[in-house]
């Protein structure tokens, strides 16, 4: 039994225990201890490999369609930001002295400023903030403060996570890099000539933006600040004095005794309001209501899409493109109407100190005028007094001015941050918030400004149809321009042409005997007609008896518009094709963009894009696919000789 029980045991030998696995935790410190070198050089480079990441993540398919020379300058960026980041970061690294926290801190800073801001500009614009932008807004910075302000909860949620990935990667280097003496040296010695240097070191940063989003941002800051020290020009980004002729004497011969009261709003596109009464308008029903005789005009659109260049072609008749000292000298309507004896006045909610538009105003001829801080002294500067205020205002003075009269009102509560009343906002969800993810809430913010101004404006409109002079007083209303909701990639006004920016409501209100029969036809019979805003002052003169006066020649040949209530001439045929712009002699360009129209036709490009893009209002009015430049031939031939070709290409 014992022989056999050996046996057994023999052939059945002990197998050994197992020994258990360490933690995870410990297997980690185990790997990162064999592989330090290695994962401490890739901590060095994971600043710029997440700078890219980001970039591609925000404009991925622009990336991949960059031409070869733009490929290389973003290749060079991609270095120069790897090395600014990998210097500091190395030197945060030390385990020792006072560098190494004064390294940590400009590496989070710099992040949190050069990669956070840069997101949110692309969330509002869908194209980095670039040294055009930079200067720009060394115009308008009390404005720049405010919207960022208003939209406080967007912003920092662009930065904070900048922020922690910044102190996340100076904690992980701290771990890992653990670098030696003679690299310490050399990192130590590299890191204030590459602090300072980033910001000079020329790149590609307008029309293709060849470079990465931190790099465009430290050119743009160190662009600034080379600016400043020279002394920063801001008379090209900003109206200046007008200095128009001396007119002769007009007299004028208006078709009937009438008075012309120009309703003029802020932002409101084509779709929020309705230009032609319908039986339900959820937009601005309180207009549908106060006026259901207005004739409507369905595709009126501006010759820009910034509010200080507008009021150059509304008031003057001009062209956006006209010099800056061309812009500044043209009369405009109140100079026309005090040389024939014509009172006439201007209120407005806007804020005149808003990019120094006072001085474009300051020395109107007219008898009443009033700005933002007449109605309210803490008015704020991007959304001016209240509309009310402005409506109160006008109430109190119009009646004085004595007839006939010429008189613009102005509103502005419709201009972001945009005013709204909680307890009537018929469009829902609605959010102030700017976030991407928010659009369709925002968008609906904004429509419920529209709609609460509506009151006022209708208030107004009531107010002259009940007084007096209301029987012999004509009404136009239009808006200076549209507003986008991403529609395009882009948030707001100002950085393009598309239609959602450029098409904006209009109407007139003409009381029986305010028109002649012909003028009240040829009206009527404009209701789809494609109009521009360069239209409206050749009307305004012509309803005030102007147009044809032979004093005014000179300055009527420089319009390109017409006057909307006498038929078109058989040879006018499409109509003349005008050139369009946001960048002008009295208005600076933060983002390059330009073309030219006609009739129904467009031929517009961005400082981003590739080339022109063409488009057919009529047959796709969302513009959504651009149509082969043969399309527009004649427009390519015109946009090429005025403008040298597209922002992009410049």
């Amino acid at each position: 039994m014992t022989e056999i029980a050996v046996d057994r045991a023999e052939s059945h030998p002990a197998v050994p225990p197992v020994r258990p696995r360490p933690p995870l935790r410990r297997r980690m410190l185990r790997f990162v201890a064999r592989h330090r070198r290695t994962l401490g050089r890739l901590t060095l480079v994971l600043p710029a490999l997440g700078v890219a990441g980001v970039d591609f993540a925000l404009r991925g398919s622009r990336l991949l369609q960059l031409p070869g020379r733009y490929f290389f300058s973003y290749v060079v960026s991609l270095v120069e930001s790897g090395v600014l980041w990998g210097v500091l970061l190395c030197v945060a690294a030390a385990r020792r002295g006072v560098p190494r926290w004064i390294a940590a801190t400009v590496f989070v800073l710099f992040a949190t400023l050069s990669v956070g801001i840069q997101i949110y500009f692309h969330g509002q614009y869908s194209v980095y903030l670039n040294l055009q932008a930079t200067l720009f807004g060394t115009s308008v910075t009390e404005s720049v403060f405010g919207q960022v302000s208003a939209d406080a909860a967007n912003f920092l949620g662009s930065l904070l996570p900048v922020m922690a990935g910044g102190i996340a990667l100076v904690w992980l280097g701290r771990k890992l890099v653990r670098p030696r003496r003679r690299l310490r040296q050399v990192t130590l010695a590299l890191a204030l000539p590459a602090t300072v240097a980033v910001f000079f070191i020329p790149c590609s940063y307008a029309s293709m933006q060849g470079s990465t989003p931190d790099v465009i941002y430290f050119h743009a800051i160190g662009g600034l600040v080379k600016q400043l020290s020279h002394g920063l020009d801001k008379a090209s980004v900003r109206p200046g004095l007008r200095h128009p002729p001396e007119l002769p004497p007009l007299h004028p011969t208006p078709a009937r005794a009438r008075n012309v009261l120009f309703v003029l709003t802020e932002s409101v596109r084509a779709d929020a309001a309705c230009s032609s009464p319908v039986p339900e308008c959820p937009g601005t029903p309180f207009t549908n209501r106060a006026v259901p005789e207005r004739l409507g005009f369905e595709q009126v659109r501006a010759n820009s899409t910034t509010t200080a260049i507008e009021l150059a072609v509304l008031w003057a008749g001009v062209e956006p493109t006209d010099g800056r000292e061309a812009l500044h000298a043209a009369p405009v309507l109140f100079d026309f109407a005090a040389a024939a004896g014509i009172p006439s006045a201007y209120w407005t909610s806007h804020h005149m100190l808003f990019a120094n538009s006072r001085l474009w105003v300051r020395d109107l001829p007219v008898r009443f005028h009033c700005g933002a801080t007449h109605l309210d002294p803490q008015a704020n500067i991007d959304l001016g007094a209240y509309d009310e205020l402005l409506t109160a205002r006008v109430k109190e003075e119009l009646p004085q001015l004595g007839e006939p009269f010429v008189a613009v009102v102005q509103f502005g509560n419709t201009h972001v941050p945009y005013r709204a009343d909680p307890s009537d906002a018929p469009f829902q969800p609605s959010l102030e918030s700017k976030a991407p993810d928010d659009n369709d809430a925002y968008h609906n913010f904004y429509r419920n400004a529209v709609h609460f101004q509506d009151k006022t404006v209708a208030d107004l409109v009531s107010f002259v149809r009940a007084a007096p002079f209301g029987p012999r007083t004509v009404i136009l209303y239009t808006s200076d321009h549209g507003e986008q909701f991403r529609e395009h990639e882009q948030l707001g006004h100002t950085q393009s042409l598309f239609d959602v920016e450029m098409r904006v409501p209009t109407w007139i209100d003409a009381p029986a005997g305010t028109l002649t029969d012909e003028e009240r036809r040829v009206l009527a019979s404009r209701r789809a007609e494609p109009i521009y805003h360069s239209d409206l002052a050749p009307t305004m003169l012509d309803w005030l008896g102007l147009w044809d006066a032979p004093e005014i020649a000179p300055y009527r040949a420089k319009m390109p518009g017409k006057s909307l209530v006498r038929p078109d001439p058989p040879e006018r045929g499409a109509g003349p094709i005008l050139h369009v712009s946001n960048c002008s002699g009295v208005w600076g360009c933060a983002l390059e963009n330009w073309g030219v129209v006609q009739g129904f036709r467009k031929l517009i490009a961005r400082e981003w894009d590739a080339d022109w893009g063409c488009y057919d209002v009529s047959e796709d009015p969302s513009e959504k696919a651009s149509l082969p430049l043969e399309r527009c031939a004649d427009l390519l031939a015109e946009a090429n000789r005025f403008y040298g070709g597209p922002p992009g290409q410049l």
